[in-house]
C-alpha cells in the first residue's frame, strides 16, 4: 500500500506543469500561428519560472510584436540582467530601443551584437539599426539630448504611480532630477508622488520651485490646483482657476491636462470644452481621457456624448464599469435639478446646522456627484459626524439597515417618511427644498426625543400640509388627506404631533 501511494505521488508530482512545460506549449502554438495562445502560455511560463532568461526573452519578443514596447523593454532588460551573454537577446534589445526611439542605446546594443558575432543570424538587421541611428544622429545639434531615455524613465515612473508603488516612483523621479535638473516633467510627477503619500508641504514647495524657475509651467499650475482642491483651500483654488481659464494652450498634451484638471475640480463646462475639442481633432486618448470626458460631458448637459465616451472607456478598461457618472441617478433628474447641483450639495453638507447636513447627506444618494464627493478626502469627515448624520449618509450610500433597537426602528420610519415626500417632489426645485429643510428640522428634533414615527404616510401628509398652508391659500386638510389616502382626523392628529417639534424662540 505504501509503495503504491509513493508511485501515485510521483505521478502527481511529475504531472504538475512547470515553466518549461508552458514554454514548449508556447513554441508549438507559435509554429501553428496561434499567437494569442502563445502569449498566454509564455505569460504562465514566466510566472512559474521567473528567473529563466530564455523564457523571459521569448515572452518579451512576443510582447514587442504586439506593440507593447515599454513592457517588452523591461522584460528584455531583465532577461539580459540574468544572462548578459545571450546574443539573441542583445539583438532584441537593439530592436526594442529602436522602436522606443532610444537610438543611442539601440546603436550600442547593435554594435555589441556585431562585435560578438559579425556573421550571426541577426548581423544584417543589426547593421541596419546602426546605419539608421547614425543617419538620425546627424539631425541633432551639438549638445542636444540625443535620445528619449529620460522620457522613457519618466513614463516608467508614471506607471509605477498608477500602480500605487509611490516609493519606487519617488526614487526613480529623484534620480531623474539629479541627472536632468531641467526636466520639469519629473518635478511635476515627483510633486504628485509626494502629495499622494501625504507629504503635502514638500509637494507644494516643489511645485512653487518649478514655477519660479519655469514660469507658466502648465502642469505645475494644474497640479497646484488639484492640491488646493483636495486641501480645501478654496480661496487659493478660485484664484488659480481664474488664471487657468485664461490660458489657451495649443499643444494637445496641455489641452488634455487642462481639461482633466477642470473636470477633477468640478468645473465641468470648461473641462468639456477642452476635452471635446481634442476629440473633434481626431485625438485618440487613453482610459483617463474618456473617463474625464464622460464626466465633463454628463455634468455639462451632453448626456449622449457622455455615454459614448464611457462606452469607449469600458472597451479600453472594463474594470471601470460601475463608475458611470449617471450611476444611481434616476432618469427624471435632469442636469439642472438641485440633486445634480454640486455646489448646492456641498453647501448643505458643510452647513453649520445639523438638520441641513442631514438633508445634504440624504440628497447625496440621489446625485451623480456622489462618488466625487464621497471620495474627496476633506469634504466629509465621518468620525466628526453625529449618529443622525451618519445614518442619513449611510442611507445615501445605500447601506442595508438591520434595525435592532427602538431608535433604529424610529430612524427607518423617519427615512420612509422622507422617501414619500421625495417621491412627490422630485426632481427638487428651490421651493421644494424649503419643505425638506422644514422636515429635517422636525425630523432631527423628533429623533432626538424618541418619537416613534408610527405612520410615515400620514407624517408626510402632515409635513406637506403644514408647509403649504403656511405659504399658499386654498390648501385644505380635505384635499391633502385625499392626496395621501388618509382620513382628515389622522392628518389632524399628526399635524398636532409634529407641531410639538417645531423650534421655539424666546421672546425679546
Amino acid at each position: 500500500m505504501t509503495n503504491k501511494r509513493a508511485m501515485n505521488d510521483k505521478k502527481v508530482i511529475s504531472f504538475i506543469p512547470d515553466g518549461e512545460f508552458y514554454y514548449e506549449k508556447a513554441i508549438l502554438a507559435m509554429q501553428r500561428d496561434r499567437l494569442e495562445d502563445a502569449l498566454k502560455y509564455l505569460k504562465r511560463a514566466t510566472e512559474l519560472s521567473p528567473n529563466d532568461p530564455r523564457i523571459i526573452m521569448q515572452y518579451g519578443v512576443l510582447v514587442m510584436e504586439e506593440g507593447r514596447f515599454e513592457e517588452a523593454h523591461e522584460l528584455l532588460l531583465y532577461s539580459h540582467e540574468i544572462d548578459e551573454t545571450n546574443l539573441e537577446n542583445i539583438f532584441y534589445l537593439a530592436e526594442i530601443h529602436a522602436h522606443l526611439g532610444l537610438l543611442r542605446d539601440a546603436k550600442v546594443y547593435a554594435q555589441k551584437y556585431i562585435s560578438m558575432d559579425s556573421d550571426g543570424p541577426f548581423a544584417d538587421e543589426s547593421l541596419e539599426i546602426i546605419d539608421f541611428a547614425e543617419q538620425e544622429d546627424a539631425f541633432y545639434d551639438e549638445g542636444e539630448v540625443r535620445d528619449g531615455e529620460v522620457y522613457f524613465l519618466q513614463e516608467k515612473a508614471r506607471r509605477l504611480m498608477e500602480s500605487g508603488d509611490f516609493d519606487k516612483a519617488t526614487d526613480l523621479l529623484e534620480s531623474i532630477i539629479k541627472d536632468h535638473p531641467d526636466f520639469w516633467a519629473a518635478y511635476n510627477n515627483l510633486a504628485l508622488a509626494y502629495f499622494y503619500v501625504g507629504k503635502t508641504e514638500k509637494a507644494s514647495v516643489l511645485l512653487h520651485d518649478v514655477l519660479k524657475q519655469n514660469k507658466g509651467n502648465l502642469h505645475a499650475l494644474c497640479n497646484l490646483a488639484v492640491f488646493y482642491y483636495y486641501e480645501k483651500k478654496e480661496e487659493e483654488l478660485e484664484s488659480l482657476l481664474a488664471l487657468l481659464v485664461k490660458i489657451k494652450p495649443y499643444v494637445i498634451e496641455h489641452r488634455y491636462k487642462l481639461g482633466a484638471t477642470f473636470a477633477l475640480v468640478g468645473r465641468h463646462k470648461e473641462a468639456f470644452s477642452w476635452l471635446r475639442s481634442l476629440q473633434k481633432r481626431g485625438f485618440e486618448g487613453d482610459a483617463g481621457y474618456y473617463f474625464w470626458l464622460a464626466h465633463a460631458a454628463y455634468f455639462s448637459g451632453h448626456e449622449d456624448i457622455a455615454r459614448e465616451a464611457f462606452s469607449t472607456l469600458i472597451d479600453i478598461d472594463p474594470t471601470k464599469e460601475g463608475y458611470e457618472p449617471w450611476k444611481d441617478v434616476e432618469d427624471d433628474l435632469g442636469i439642472h435639478s438641485l440633486e445634480q447641483d454640486r455646489d448646492f450639495l456641498l453647501a448643505k453638507i458643510r452647513n453649520e446646522y445639523r438638520s441641513e447636513r442631514m438633508f445634504g447627506f440624504y440628497l447625496l444618494g440621489k446625485s451623480g456627484h456622489k462618488q466625487e464627493i464621497i471620495s474627496h478626502p476633506s469634504y466629509i469627515d465621518v468620525d466628526s459626524l453625529s449618529s443622525l448624520e451618519q445614518l442619513f449618509l449611510a442611507s445615501g450610500l445605500e447601506y442595508e439597515f438591520m434595525p435592532r433597537t427602538d431608535f433604529d426602528k424610529e430612524f427607518m420610519k423617519a427615512l420612509e417618511t422622507t422617501e414619500i415626500l421625495y417621491e412627490k417632489y422630485r426632481p427638487l426645485n428651490q421651493q421644494a427644498t424649503h419643505l425638506f429643510q422644514m422636515w429635517f428640522t422636525l425630523c432631527e428634533s423628533a429623533l432626538t426625543r424618541s418619537y416613534p414615527f408610527r405612520n410615515p404616510k400620514a407624517l408626510a401628509a402632515a409635513v406637506d400640509y403644514m408647509f403649504q398652508s403656511a405659504r399658499y391659500t386654498g390648501i385644505t386638510k380635505t384635499k391633502m388627506a385625499k392626496e395621501y389616502g388618509i382620513s382628515i382626523p389622522t392628518l389632524t392628529k399628526y399635524v398636532n404631533e409634529l407641531i410639538e417639534f417645531l423650534p421655539h424662540f424666546d421672546g425679546v
